[in-house]
Parts: structure tokens; C-alpha cells; sequence
């Protein structure tokens, strides 16, 4: 029997999806492919992150289910109220699947789940930032169509290693000033000079 996906933003948690979560985010860490903290910050320190998000009214938990069990999550990042500037704008942050699952799947299930709830809500533009070392979550958002813009030099410390970053964008509608081709001529232009 197909396993069956679901995609869905978590509005409050209950204690199995709360162990899932925790679960899934500590194999990430261990495994250096998602989230952003280096080591396992334990149940405790993960139940109050989860927790605390959820009341943060600029980020959306999306969570990404195989046989009914969380094996992934993602936030969307809207600015602050008083950045009416980028209002139309949404980062993609914190995207992660558990190593033991579908990876490839399922992140672009997520992915894709995630990119068309931003484009119902109304933005029309997706960023994301990742540092250098990832270079599965790079292949994901490279073959979703996101557009590499730039790099950070300094992004990251890890140990003694200074991390590149790397920032993609993504439309999220075809009106002008939003085409994809021009957006992508102008950026291979810009990164080579």
C-alpha cells in the first residue's frame, strides 16, 4: 500500500504530534541537514520553541505527515506589520524531513504544499537562505524553480568553519514585475559581475 502524504498548517499541537516533531527535528539536527541549531537542544527546549511559535503571529508551521505521523515541518515568515514595504513578501525558513523518511518526497510535497498556502494567502514572492553545507535542501529549492541571488560570505559558524550562505528567490505569480525570465537574466548578470 502507497504511503499517503498530507501537508498541513499546525495551528496547536497535541502531545503525539509535539513528540513527532521533537523526534524529527533532533534526527535533522544529528543528521546536519535541517533546522539551524548544531546539537539536540532535548525535549524540553523543543516543546517551548514549538510551543512559543505557534503564538508568534509573523510565522506559520506547516508539517508534512506519511501514514498520518509528522516526518517534516517548514515556517513561513511574513514581515513585521510595520514593514508594509515587503508585505507582499514571505521567507521560507526552518524546512526540514527526517532522515529515515522519504527525504526527497517529501520535502518537495512540503515544499510545494507550502509555496501554493503562501501564494492563497496572497504573497508574491517566496525567499529562502541556506547556508552552503546543505546541499539537499539546494537541490530542492533549485528544482521548485527558486532563483539564486547572492551569497553571505560570513553566513555561519560552525566550529572554526565560517559558512557561505546562499539566497534564492521565488515568484510567486506571473504579473509584471514578477516574470521569471527577466528575473533570471538579471541575476545571472549581477552574480558574475
Amino acid at each position: 500500500m502507497a504511503e499517503k502524504l498530507r501537508v498541513q498548517r499546525i495551528l496547536n499541537l497535541d502531545e503525539d504530534d509535539l513528540q513527532a516533531l521533537c523526534e524529527v527535528v533532533d534526527a535533522a539536527i544529528l543528521d546536519g541537514d535541517g533546522f539551524d541549531w548544531l546539537q539536540p537542544q532535548g525535549r524540553q527546549v523543543l516543546e517551548r520553541y514549538f510551543r512559543g511559535l505557534l503564538m508568534v503571529p509573523e510565522r506559520m508551521l506547516f508539517a508534512v505527515r506519511q501514514d498520518g505521523v509528522i516526518m517534516g515541518g517548514a515556517q513561513l515568515v511574513r514581515s513585521p506589520r510595520n514593514n508594509e514595504m515587503q508585505a507582499m513578501c514571505v521567507t521560507l525558513a526552518h524546512l526540514f524531513v527526517a532522515p529515515y523518511a522519504h527525504r526527497a518526497l517529501l520535502g518537495a510535497t512540503l515544499l510545494q504544499e507550502v509555496e501554493s498556502a503562501a501564494r492563497n494567502m496572497g504573497f508574491r514572492v517566496m525567499n529562502a537562505d541556506v547556508p552552503e553545507t546543505r546541499t539537499s535542501a539546494i537541490a530542492l529549492l533549485q528544482q521548485a524553480g527558486f532563483i539564486l541571488w547572492g551569497s553571505h560570505p560570513f553566513y555561519a559558524r560552525v566550529g572554526d568553519d565560517i559558512l557561505r550562505g546562499l539566497f534564492f528567490t521565488k515568484p510567486l505569480d506571473d504579473t509584471p514585475p514578477f516574470r521569471v525570465d527577466q528575473l533570471s537574466s538579471s541575476a545571472s548578470s549581477s552574480m558574475q559581475d
